[in-house]
């Protein structure tokens, strides 16, 4: 199960896939576990955040990246400066 990371998305790509009309979520510096139910694809505006999956290596994103968490995955958050993200669930 990976996490798959976009970094600087161009705005054409964002567009099409109408990132600007999707939900919206903020969390302050804070650890906790996640269990992902279906895949999130999200778009970090703001915030700095090391996911680690069960029995995986850490990553790191952040501002300006695109990222896909698969369904079925667990793992840890842990915001290091706080976010705000748009977010789509499949």
């Amino acid at each position: 199960m990976d996490i798959k990371i976009e970094r600087q998305p161009s705005q054409e790509h964002l567009d099409k896939l109408g990132v600007s009309k999707w939900g919206i979520w903020e969390k302050e510096v804070s650890k906790f576990p996640w269990t992902y139910d279906s895949q999130e694809t999200c778009y970090f505006l703001e915030g700095d955040v090391i996911v680690t999956p069960v029995g995986g290596e850490s990553v790191e994103m952040g501002k300006g990246d695109l990222v896909t968490f698969p369904s079925g995955m667990s793992c840890t958050w842990d915001i290091r400066k706080s976010v705000k993200k748009h977010y789509y669930f499949d």
